[in-house]
């Protein structure tokens, strides 16, 4: 557009010194366009996703990565205004944080979600999917029914994710699924053959996929723990959790060799949130240590990769 006027105004005007002078004009106008234009780009060419960053542990993460991460920190939420407050929050601190509203539990949701961080920032940076719910104690649902939401979030839900932001990470990109001490806990209650598949190194996304499948039609029919299941739909959601970041971390090191990105799944340990109580140990920025150790894994980092990380250190699966 600013063209086309470049060239009325030298219709226009016969004289030399004017038409020059338009001319020097555009092209300043474009060199600072061009400038204005790169420097944007480079300020927000990194960009972290953290999922239920609204409060608890997840709210504590993207705190800590407002401070430490050179880029972009987006806060994502399922309710709009509890992000947007959360944001506000941590604004008044003086950190900047951004706020994209995400719901894990809706596919359209997550894809919408891929498509903007694809279309501003080329894809992701940092990914920590957070977001997880578990029942209290106290609940009297009935087992079958924590079984299916429980898993519906914590596995299929943190699943859709991974499927459509995997292929979003750039190379050197960190992936950091927040898992539990409960899944270890867990695995060593089930039967012997779940546990070798479990710790298989050849069990694929589908397998998995099938035995949390399993388990949720075995709770419904009260015949898991016959089944070799433990009786915890939160600690085999998060079996879940941690096997697939191991079987992600395999696929990438096979696909994509050369692009140095680190998933690994952690446990944050016992953290006064909503969900585990305030007679837990860890403040919520003593629980955000380990999942930001590893999103922060520098450039050079090979390891950890596919493991289970509590106290910035590897566990045995």
């Amino acid at each position: 557009m600013m063209f086309f006027r470049v060239c009325a105004l030298m219709l226009r005007r016969n004289t030399f010194g004017e038409v020059w002078c338009a001319v020097v004009t555009f092209q300043r106008f474009r060199v600072n366009f061009s400038v204005q234009r790169y420097k944007n780009t480079m300020l927000s060419s990194r960009v972290v996703v953290v999922t239920g960053g609204n409060k608890g542990i997840g709210k504590a993460i993207v705190q800590a990565l407002c401070r430490d991460f050179g880029g972009d920190v987006y806060l994502t939420a399922r309710d709009q205004g509890r992000g947007q407050e959360a944001v506000a929050s941590l604004s008044a601190e003086g950190l900047k944080v951004h706020f994209h509203q995400l719901d894990i539990d809706d596919v359209a949701s997550i894809a919408k979600a891929a498509g903007f961080f694809k279309q501003k920032y080329g894809g992701v940076d940092v990914l920590v999917n957070n977001a997880g719910i578990a029942f209290k104690a106290a609940d009297t649902s009935p087992f079958s029914v924590q079984a299916e939401v429980t898993l519906r979030t914590n596995y299929f839900a943190t699943r859709d994710m991974l499927t459509h932001f995997l292929p979003l990470i750039k190379a050197g990109g960190r992936v950091v699924n927040v898992s539990s001490f409960v899944s270890v806990r867990s695995l060593n209650k089930c039967g012997p053959r779940l546990q070798e598949r479990f710790r298989s190194p050849d069990i694929t996304e589908e397998e998995l996929t099938g035995l949390m499948e399993d388990f949720v039609a075995l709770a419904k029919e009260d015949q898991h723990k016959v089944q070799g299941w433990p009786d915890t739909a939160y600690g085999v959601s998060k079996i879940g959790v941690t096997t697939l970041s191991m079987i992600h971390a395999r696929r990438l090191s096979k696909e994509r060799p050369n692009d140095k990105i680190l998933v690994n799944a952690c446990c944050p340990g016992w953290v006064r949130t909503d969900m585990a109580g305030p007679k837990a140990t860890k403040s919520p920025e003593e629980g955000a240590e380990t999942p930001v150790y590893l999103a922060l894994l520098p450039a050079d980092a090979s390891e950890p990769h596919g493991k289970f990380v509590s106290e910035k250190t590897v566990q045995a699966w």
